[in-house]
């Protein structure tokens, strides 16, 4: 340490060296459920976490939260995935602490409320529910790039779910086939799609960009009707944030339709 800096431009430099001590991530919706419990593993396992939430407010709250478990490494983020404004304003704060991003979490979602159907659903909810769940995703992974670009092991994890495999909801056999909602189906599956072609531009780099399905979890987003815990879900994403040098790039985790192999068809 250099003993001889001193006043602000020590003291922001002085924080930039610490953190670098530890990786990054970034989870955008994390002031609760499935995004709030992946900040807390990912803290337990030494990550500095920047915990995106569109309500400072809430932000804050979950901080505070964590920080009376003992945990320090961890500051709230105003980031709201619908409002492009509200995403470079995140990247330039992110971009005043820190240089290097080493994992984006896309983790913000809604699911636009049921039913929906095909023939009835409002072309609104379509594009509101696509706005959150995919172009928000999108915007934010490419206001991010830069800062992931400077790190030696940049890991992007798209929150996605089960119910955007096509290949499962063709199967009259799969046990959510009679699942079927329009716009939330429909969003996650573009998301799986860009997906794969994000991996693919990136395959030759040291990347690791995947779609993890979190399982049918119990959380405010399904009335506390799933089976899954959160801290479960949470794990999910954590591994995937967490892959080696020789982990895959441009797969479908999802231990809740792939038990067997934890790897779900398209």
């Amino acid at each position: 340490m250099d003993v001889f800096r001193s006043g602000a431009t020590g003291a922001v430099a002085l924080c930039c060296q610490t953190k670098r001590k530890m990786k990054t991530t970034l989870i955008t919706g994390a002031n609760k459920s499935i995004g709030f419990e992946t900040a807390r593993q990912l803290l337990q396992k030494g990550y500095y976490v920047y915990l995106g939430s569109r309500d400072l407010q809430k932000g804050q709250q979950a901080v505070d939260q964590l920080k009376s478990e003992g945990f320090t490494n961890v500051e709230p983020i105003t980031i709201d995935v619908d409002n492009p404004d509200s995403i470079k304003s995140a990247r330039e704060t992110i971009g005043q602490k820190t240089n290097v991003l080493d994992v984006l979490i896309n983790n913000a979602g809604i699911s636009g409320g049921f039913p929906q159907t095909a023939v009835s659903a409002d072309i609104t909810m379509f594009r509101q529910v696509l706005e959150t769940n995919f172009f928000g995703a999108i915007e934010t992974t490419q206001a991010f790039m830069d800062l992931l670009n400077q790190s030696t092991e940049p890991r992007i994890v798209n929150v996605t779910s089960g119910l955007g495999s096509l290949t499962l909801h063709s199967d009259p056999s799969w046990k959510y086939y009679d699942v079927k909602g329009a716009c939330y189906t429909s969003s996650k599956a573009a998301l799986n799609a860009y997906t794969i072609v994000l991996a693919y531009e990136l395959r030759d780099t040291p990347f690791k960009v995947n779609a993890v399905d979190p399982g049918y979890t119990a959380t405010d987003f399904n009335h506390h009707s799933g089976p899954g815990t959160v801290p479960d879900a949470a794990a999910r994403l954590v591994k995937a944030a967490m892959l080696g040098p020789d982990g895959p790039t441009g797969q479908f985790f999802s231990d809740d339709n792939a038990p067997e192999t934890g790897i779900s068809p398209w």
